[in-house]
C-alpha cells in the first residue's frame, strides 16, 4: 500500500461511526493515555527482562500450561529461535513447514538463511498436514511447524482430532512440533480445547500480542525450561534482548485483560458476518463458517475499485465496510481478509446486506 493511500485509509477509518472489518486505529496520544491508565502509580520500567517482562512471561506460561515462556520483541525471532532448538536438539538440519506458512510466506526464510536448516514441504494443499503425510516424510526431520489458523490458506484449522494426530505422528518419527499459534486464542472455539490443551499437544507455542490483542508489538515462545534457557540465549545473540520494553509489555497484559475474553464472541459473530457477506452479488466467503474471526472474501470486481470505493464509503458516509483488496489470478476479481472484533460486533445481517450493496453501487455507477 502506498504511503498516501495508508495515511488517508487511516484517516478515513478514525472518522468513521460504523467499522466492520478490523478495529478504529489509535493515535499516539490515546496508546499512551491508554498505558498510562493500565499502570499502577509505582510500577517501574523493566531493565533487561525483568519486572514487567517476567509477569507478562508467567501469564503467558500460566495460560498455556508450559513449564515457562520467554518474551520477544518479534515473532520471527522467535519462531527461528525454536525452529534453531529443534535441529540442535535432535540433530536433524531439515525442518517441516508449509509452502503457504509463515517462514516462507512472511520470515523471508530466516530459518534458512539465518541458520542454514533446509526445508521439506509436507503439502502443498491449503491446509496443515495429516498425519499420514508427516509419517511420508522423505527424510528425518528435527521439527514439524503447524501454523494455528493457517492464514494464506484462509485462516483455516485442522480439526482437534486431526492435530492430535499429526502431533503423534511427528513425535513418533522423532520429532519435535512447533505450535505458529500468532492466533491461537482465536483457534480455541473451533478446536474446542482450551489454550493449554492445544498447546500441551507440541513442544514448543508462539503467541503474538500485536494482532488480534492489540498490543504495540512482541511475542512469547513457550515450553520447557530447557527450551527458556535457549531461548534466552539466543534472544540474546538475534539482538533481542533490549533494555526497556515495557510499553509492548503493557499493551500486552492490557489485551489479555481485555480482548482475550472476547474472542469467542468474535469467532461466534464471524459467521453472521460471513453469512451476510455470501449473500452480495458475485460474493464467494471461505471458509463457510469461518474457522476463526477471519475469513477470506471474493467479489468480481478489480481490486483498484473496490478500495477507492471503499474509501469513499468511509470519507462521505463515515462507515467503514473493508479494504485492502488485490487482484487474484482470476482477472476481474480480487480478495481480502475479513476481521471480526468489537467493531463489527454492532452490525447485524440486514446492514451488512445493505451497506455492501451501497459500495457495489458506487463501483456499478
Amino acid at each position: 500500500m502506498a504511503d498516501d493511500v495508508r495515511v488517508r485509509r487511516i484517516a478515513a477509518m478514525r472518522g468513521c461511526d460504523r467499522i466492520l472489518d478490523g478495529v478504529r486505529p489509535k493515535s499516539l496520544r490515546e496508546r499512551l493515555a491508554e498505558l498510562s491508565e493500565a499502570a499502577g502509580p509505582e510500577l517501574m520500567p523493566d531493565y533487561y527482562g525483568d519486572g514487567l517482562v517476567g509477569e507478562l512471561e508467567e501469564r503467558v506460561a500460566g495460560l498455556l500450561g508450559a513449564e515457562a515462556a520467554v518474551f520477544f520483541p518479534t515473532g520471527t525471532m522467535a519462531q527461528q529461535v525454536a525452529i534453531r532448538y529443534g535441529a540442535d536438539l535432535t540433530g536433524r538440519s531439515t525442518v517441516a513447514l508449509h509452502p503457504l506458512g509463515h517462514q516462507e510466506m512472511h520470515e523471508r526464510r530466516a530459518y534458512a538463511d539465518l541458520t542454514g536448516l533446509r526445508s521439506v514441504h509436507p503439502t502443498t494443499a491449503p491446509r496443515n498436514p495429516t498425519a499420514a503425510e508427516i509419517a511420508a516424510l522423505p527424510e528425518p526431520v528435527g521439527t514439524v511447524v503447524l501454523e494455528l489458523p493457517m492464514r494464506d490458506a484462509g485462516f483455516v484449522l485442522p480439526t482437534w482430532a486431526e492435530l492430535a494426530e499429526v502431533c503423534e505422528a511427528a513425535h513418533a518419527s522423532g520429532a519435535r512440533v512447533h505450535l505458529d499459534g500468532a492466533r491461537l486464542g482465536e483457534s480455541a472455539p473451533y478446536l474446542g480445547h482450551s489454550l493449554a490443551e492445544i498447546a500441551g499437544r507440541a513442544d514448543s507455542t508462539y503467541v503474538s500480542f500485536y494482532k488480534t490483542l492489540g498490543g504495540l508489538s512482541g511475542a512469547a515462545l513457550t515450553g520447557t525450561t530447557a527450551l527458556a534457557a535457549y531461548a534466552r540465549l539466543w534472544r540474546h545473540r538475534y539482538g533481542g534482548q533490549l533494555f526497556q520494553q515495557w510499553p509492548a509489555v503493557l499493551s500486552a497484559l492490557v489485551g489479555l485483560d481485555r480482548e482475550l475474553p472476547r474472542v469467542p464472541e468474535y469467532v461466534r459473530h464471524a459467521r453472521t458476518i460471513a453469512a451476510a457477506l455470501a449473500q452480495l452479488p458475485g460474493a464467494v466467503v471461505f471458509p463457510q463458517p469461518p474457522h476463526t474471526h477471519q475469513f477470506r472474501l471474493w467479489l468480481p470486481h478489480p481490486a483498484a475499485l473496490l478500495n477507492d470505493a471503499g474509501l469513499l464509503l468511509a470519507e462521505e458516509e463515515k462507515v467503514w465496510f473493508t479494504g485492502g483488496w488485490r487482484d487474484t489470478e482470476i482477472p476481474g476479481h480480487a480478495v481480502t481478509e475479513v476481521s471480526v472484533q468489537s467493531p463489527a460486533l454492532e452490525w447485524g445481517t440486514d446492514e451488512v446486506i445493505d451497506t455492501g450493496l451501497r459500495l457495489l453501487d458506487r463501483i456499478q455507477n
